[in-house]
């Protein structure tokens, strides 16, 4: 073979093989399509230690956070459940949640970590 297939984004397995459209990992089972994987690549959201966020997920604050309007901070390690990825925001606060003792606001993925 001539062409080099690409390693599962799923489990990183080398031995993934063509079916049809699509690309198959026979260690993981996992399917996809590279050509929209190479589209999506810029909507995927990371948290500050490198996972994949999608929307619903539950995470974990990594830095205090000074709050504008009220007296204390979004301390370390507050929970924040079901969040709501918004791709492509301009400045920055690319996860909508709601916090417990705040409410409703933004938040920056790199100030989190995904709760495995």
């Amino acid at each position: 073979m001539s062409e080099t297939l690409p390693p599962c984004p799923h489990c990183s397995s080398e031995y993934t093989y063509e079916m049809g459209a699509l690309m198959v990992c026979p260690e993981c089972a996992h399917e996809w399509n590279p050509e929209e994987d190479q589209a999506n690549d810029s909507s995927i959201i990371k948290d500050s230690v490198g996972n994949i966020l999608a929307d619903g997920d539950t995470v974990t604050v990594v830095k205090g956070l000074k709050v504008k309007g009220f007296p204390q901070d979004i301390k370390v390690g507050t929970k924040v459940r079901n969040i709501r990825l918004v791709p492509g925001a301009s400045d920055g606060h690319d996860i909508d949640c709601k916090v417990d003792g705040f409410g409703q606001m933004q938040l920056k993925s790199s100030v989190v970590k995904k709760v495995l």
